[in-house]
């Protein structure tokens, strides 16, 4: 494959060109705006469609991973996140975004990440699974519990939740009964990482104005994405090293402990609030990419 062709399928390539455009091109972000929850909601039908009912059968060996993703993501990255949050950040609008992104459930990207990094697959795969099935509950709980319903309409947020994991999740089986799973899934990557494209291009491009003329009221937003990546993955990686867990579930505990779904943060916070909510999961998404980019190089 020559090179152009592989840039346009190179994940980190493309995040990275949709930064650069947002900041370059404003007005396109206007016309886009409308595409980034039917893209989450692609995202999801398609990072779901890996899922087996066969793997769910048996209770005793989901326990541990079970418990282990809700734990690291919601109990321990978002709890977090939240602290970080109410130290660092006095902006409203900053505030609301970064508890969307607590709320959120792991990173749709956890389960291939795992692979590349040689990660217990299959620890993250019920991890991760956990997160999104309790995502029904959990998330709308701290969403209205710490931002409360007069600044949310909860039947706004309960249409918002069906749309992007109860209705993708079912379009998942639907294709995957029918056969369709097969001829979807060489396509399956390129399209995910060209509709994160869309989001992070129409969230950065939405927000420009701040990134270019108020940088430096960013710099809380990056000391938080920076702490809840970098500083609690070394964290997790060490304490696991203490008690003798697995390396590569290890691996697991620390990408499950340190990446949420930026992307549906973001669509949740143009949906609910303003282009202003939506900055902590642009910045977030600028230091998961260089994140994994670093986790890579370590392997290495």
């Amino acid at each position: 494959m020559c090179k152009p062709q592989r840039l346009l399928r190179d994940r980190n390539f493309i995040l990275l060109s949709a930064l650069a455009l947002g900041l370059l091109w404003e007005e396109g972000a206007q016309w886009t705006n409308s595409l980034t929850l039917p893209a989450l909601a692609l995202i999801m039908t398609l990072a779901t469609m890996g899922i087996s009912i066969r793997e769910l059968r048996s209770p005793r060996a989901l326990l541990t991973p079970v418990l282990g993703g809700l734990a690291m993501n919601y109990a321990l990255l978002g709890g977090v996140i939240i602290g970080l949050n109410m130290v660092f950040i006095r902006d409203e609008a900053l505030r609301r975004g970064f508890i969307i992104i607590a709320a959120v459930p792991p990173a749709v990207a956890i389960i291939p990440f795992t692979g590349f990094l040689n990660g217990n697959s299959a620890f993250s795969l019920f991890g991760s699974i956990a997160g999104y099935l309790g995502a029904l509950i959990i998330t709308p709980l701290m969403v209205l519990g710490l931002l409360g319903t007069a600044s949310i309409e909860p039947l706004k947020l309960f249409i918002i939740m069906l749309e992007l994991i109860i209705v993708p999740l079912i379009l998942s089986r639907i294709l995957v009964w029918t056969g369709m799973f097969t001829k979807i899934e060489p396509l399956r990557g390129s399209v995910t990482n060209w509709s994160f494209f869309f989001i992070a291009f129409t969230i950065v491009g939405l927000n420009r104005g701040m990134f270019l003329g108020r940088p430096l009221s960013l710099v809380p937003v990056a000391l938080i994405a920076l702490a809840s990546t970098f500083l609690l993955g070394f964290i997790i990686e060490k304490t696991g090293g203490l008690l003798k867990i697995n390396p590569k579930t290890v691996t697991s505990l620390v990408l499950l402990g340190t990446l949420k779904n930026y992307g549906l943060a973001g669509g949740l916070a143009l949906a609910l609030f303003s282009k202003q909510t939506a900055v902590p999961a642009t910045v977030s998404v600028v230091f998961m990419i260089i994140y994994i980019i670093w986790l890579g190089y370590k392997r290495r």
